[in-house]
């Protein structure tokens, strides 16, 4: 992206956050299903990369049920970016009111043990909401990573906008960020980590519906340094108003095998327990991006 193309990104996250917090919530609704049908009609890239995404979920799928369940990703896409724009003006009770979690047990219970805890989410619906029901509703701080956007000025909105709802920021570059995590953790604190794609070199390779994806290895590794619980999370739209979500059990730390023989078992187990989740809910899964190593440019190299 050219710095004129940089410069009208960040006008118009800008826009966004200050224009549409502003509306109405029905008005600001309909004004996000309007640009997602829009979007879905234009069968760009996005849309495109929704739908080939769609069919390893859903082998048997047909062309149309995949088209109806994209147009259905591309709405639940936008609640997501409608709803986040206007979350810096959600009450506690209007947030509370919003999210349903399931068994949250394993995260109090888990937080109540002093060790800390890691969870760790796919692209399912809305994860900012998510985090600020657990800043707001729960009354606990978190940790997270970001990562550095261009141009700068929109990373710095996007941190500023977390910030605001009482997540800690840190940069996803720079080499810190893990020791930071760490000692978070130690502190008996809670980290949150979105965790369904990494296309880098170190990314831990997982059977993801059949195919080989790769998944960030810090949330396994966090676990085993620092001996905090790690959880899986899934969240989906209910209905107009709601989102729902479940922690689901702990993944355990192998008894034996190396540290990367246990990274790789728990990021598998992550993946598997991502993979149910969206099985139940394809549609509210965000993943615009190519993720499978199949898909990816062998010319380029495994960040293409």
């Amino acid at each position: 992206m050219n710095a004129v193309g940089e410069r009208l990104t960040d006008a118009l996250y800008g826009l966004g956050w200050t224009a549409v917090k502003k509306l109405p919530e029905p008005v600001a609704a309909g004004l996000g299903r309007r640009i997602a049908d829009t979007a879905w009609k234009r069968r760009g890239k996005g849309v495109l990369r929704l739908e080939s995404n769609l069919a390893r979920v859903l082998p048997d799928a047909s062309p149309e049920r995949l088209a109806e369940l994209s147009r259905a990703g591309m709405r639940s896409y936008m609640r997501y970016w409608m709803e986040s724009f206007r979350l810096p003006t959600w009450s506690a009770e209007r947030v509370k009111a919003a999210v349903d979690i399931k068994d949250v047990h394993y995260l109090t219970e888990g937080l109540a043990a002093g060790k800390g805890v890691v969870l760790a989410l796919p692209h399912l619906a809305n994860w900012d909401l998510a985090g600020v029901w657990v800043t707001r509703a729960l009354g606990v701080p978190f940790t997270t990573v970001a990562e550095r956007l261009k141009p700068e000025t929109l990373y710095d909105r996007f941190v500023a906008y977390r910030e605001s709802l009482g997540m800690e920021v840190l940069p996803h570059t720079g080499g810190s960020a893990f020791g930071t995590l760490a000692r978070r953790l130690r502190g008996g604190g809670l980290v949150c980590l979105v965790a369904d794609r990494d296309l880098s070199a170190s990314g831990v390779e997982v059977t993801f519906f059949g195919e080989t994806a790769r998944m960030p290895a810090g949330p396994a590794m966090l676990a085993q340094q620092t001996g905090a619980l790690l959880l899986p999370v899934t969240l989906w739209y209910d209905d107009a108003s709601t989102m729902t979500g479940r922690v689901h059990p702990p993944v355990d730390v192998p008894e034996t095998g190396t540290r990367d023989e246990k990274t790789s078992s728990m990021t598998q187990a992550l993946a598997d327990a991502f993979a149910t989740g969206i099985a139940e809910h394809p549609e509210d899964w965000h993943m615009l991006q190519r993720l499978w190593l199949a898909d990816l440019d062998p010319e380029k190299g495994p960040a293409a």
